[in-house]
């Protein structure tokens, strides 16, 4: 529903005079790191506390830092477009997310565009624990075979797959739209 947190997490480490890609390679290999985002993503973690030791570990300032990592992620316009025509058609839209901090979510806006919404850090699991699927599906009121899931990391994939999802894995709005209209049998742009 957003534009690459990844692309943000690089500008950021541009800012801060880090290699580009220091903050992906620091939750994805260190294993202090995937722990302090395990944590702020499971609710575990205060904000505060996450920045606090993730920039003592990036040796950076921590005031604000989660704000700055996401300075250059904003909204997928396509994306979103593509999710209030699937409402208006009767198509019932969720969203599972993993919490970057309460601040993070424009709770009207979700209302708007989705049926149901779960929030790693407000029921304390975050993708890819299977139950957050299953949470998914229950917050839309559809058995996970009816539902497709939209992930831009194939290994959040695996496990709505194998609870019976249909998967998509987002790289490119376009392309993510036009499979999710071969999927729904509905007109999204």
């Amino acid at each position: 529903m957003t534009t690459s947190v990844f692309e943000s997490f690089g500008a950021f480490c541009e800012q801060e005079g880090l290699p580009v890609d220091r903050v992906r390679d620091l939750f994805r290999r260190d294993e202090t790191s995937r722990e302090l985002l395990e944590g702020l993503e499971d609710g575990t973690l205060a904000e505060a506390e996450f920045e606090r030791r993730f920039a003592a570990i990036l040796d950076v300032a921590p005031a604000r830092l989660i704000e700055r990592m996401f300075a250059g992620c904003g909204p997928d316009e396509a994306m979103l477009q593509a999710v209030r025509r699937a409402r208006a058609s009767g198509v019932r839209t969720g969203m599972i997310s993993n919490s970057w901090g309460a601040a993070t979510y424009d709770r009207a806006v979700l209302a708007e565009l989705f049926d149901g919404v779960v929030i790693s850090g407000d029921v304390g699991v975050r993708k890819p624990a299977p139950e957050i699927y299953a949470m998914g599906a229950r917050a839309i009121d559809l058995p996970p075979a009816d539902c497709v899931f939209v992930d831009d990391l194939p290994f959040n994939l695996k496990p709505a797959r194998a609870i019976g999802m249909a998967t998509v894995r987002h790289v490119e709005a376009a392309e993510t739209i036009g499979e999710l209209e071969q999927l729904l049998g509905v007109a999204l742009r």
